[in-house]
């Protein structure tokens, strides 16, 4: 065998070409490893970009990043009196989607000062889900209303998708009058969790159809639609009436009403967006304490600036801005009557935050402010938690979200 003719021509090949080989091999070997390292980084960019709702992508972001400045408004201070440890009413306020940043461009746009400069009781919620880091406004909102983790998406429900009670009821069982106040949908993720209990947000027709088995006192937003054109030909706005409610259509006849039910559905769908809005939370906030403080045991209301997240998705700094403004102003409006009344905790926060915004730039004289976004989407950032009145103290430090529902419960003797 080792005289093989061929066998020796092999050997004699290998002996003489084994150095060109390993150098050979060596590079390929280089080149195998520059291969994977690409497709790695490759795949890693693919992922990335697969992972985002790319519909809450902004296609175009250059001119939306800078609020130019605008108008200013006066804020008012209001003293922090400690005159009982617990409250007979709360207002609770969620900017939907407001992290710090959000909270201070409006702040510089409005020359340095806003209402939300009263809250001396401050601390940070963390705001993940049962189930993702990043939470949507259905499990963020149930964590506020119900005191429970649960999915994302879920409407009142716990993990299992069993109904847990909200804190909106709790208070109705106990006697006190109850409202919701927002700027979109009142079927949307946030309001709905203070009434509807559901496996999925996109049910909008189950969630207006559980207002109907409910004694809620006031409730105003858009979404007229999810109670009048339904797939099962009720007529919930009907339904309503006959139940004792004013029905009302726009914000001049709801600022209007003095006494009993309301249901103010200001939009067939979603209502516009600041500028085109107008004045409609402030006054439906106005009217609905109003209303509510009727009450001789005490009221819970829940008011949200809907619309920051809105326009956090777009990147839109502008509008940010000033749907932020228009929430401070609404907190102003409980303010005012918080520091009146002396029995009123305001609870200030947010569901979780929207667009990863950063400010670069800004200016108090003219109110001008340059922003950046990180993503179309939420982020898993913690939120703040402002809180104004009898039992403020208990709303400082990092918390739970589910913890701030825990607290207002305790505060109102819920438990």
């Amino acid at each position: 065998m080792i005289d093989d003719p061929d066998f020796l021509y092999l050997k004699t090949i290998n002996t003489y070409l084994w150095p060109v080989k390993l150098i050979v091999m060596k590079k390929l070997r280089f080149s195998l490893v520059q291969l994977i390292i690409i497709i790695c980084l490759t795949a890693g960019q693919n992922i990335a970009v697969f992972g985002q709702d790319l519909s809450k992508t902004p296609t175009s972001k250059t001119m939306n990043e800078t609020y130019p400045g605008g108008s200013f408004y006066q804020v008012q201070h209001y003293d922090q009196l400690k005159t009982r440890k617990h409250p007979k009413n709360i207002i609770l306020m969620i900017g939907d989607g407001m992290g710090l940043a959000h909270a201070y461009s409006a702040m510089t746009a409005n020359g340095g000062h806003l209402f939300l400069e009263n809250f001396r009781y401050c601390g940070f919620s963390k705001t993940y889900s049962a189930d993702r880091y990043v939470t949507d406004s259905a499990a963020g909102g149930t964590a506020l209303a119900c005191g429970t983790k649960t999915y994302n998406g879920a409407i009142g429900v716990d993990p299992e998708k069993k109904p847990v009670e909200n804190i909106r009821e709790k208070a109705e069982k106990k006697g006190l009058k109850t409202g919701l106040v927002v700027t979109t949908l009142i079927t949307d993720a946030t309001p709905a969790v203070f009434v509807a209990h559901v496996a999925s947000r996109k049910s909008l027709e189950d969630i207006a159809a559980d207002f109907l088995k409910t004694n809620i006192d006031v409730f105003i937003g858009g979404g007229a639609a999810n109670f009048e054109n339904r797939a099962d030909g009720r007529n919930l706005s009907k339904e309503l009436k006959d139940k004792g409610y004013q029905v009302l259509y726009n914000v001049s006849d709801i600022k209007n009403v003095k006494s009993g039910k309301l249901a103010g559905l200001t939009a067939q769908g979603g209502n516009p967006v600041m500028p085109e809005r107008g004045e409609m939370l402030v006054p439906s906030t106005e009217t609905a304490i109003n209303l509510l403080s009727q009450g001789k045991k005490g009221f819970f209301l829940m008011v949200e600036g809907s619309e920051i997240d809105h326009l956090a998705h777009q990147n839109n700094a502008s509008g940010v801005v000033m749907e932020a403004l228009d929430f401070d102003k609404a907190i102003g409006a409980a303010l005012n009557f918080a520091a009146k009344n002396k029995e009123t905790l305001v609870v200030v926060t947010a569901d979780h935050e929207t667009g990863g915004m950063t400010l670069l730039d800004g200016d108090y004289k003219t109110g001008k402010v340059s922003a950046k976004f990180t993503t179309g989407g939420h982020t898993g950032v913690v939120v703040p938690v402002y809180a104004f009145g009898p039992g403020a103290d208990q709303f400082t430090g990092f918390m739970e979200n589910i913890d701030i529902q825990k607290k207002m419960c305790k505060l109102l003797g819920l438990n």
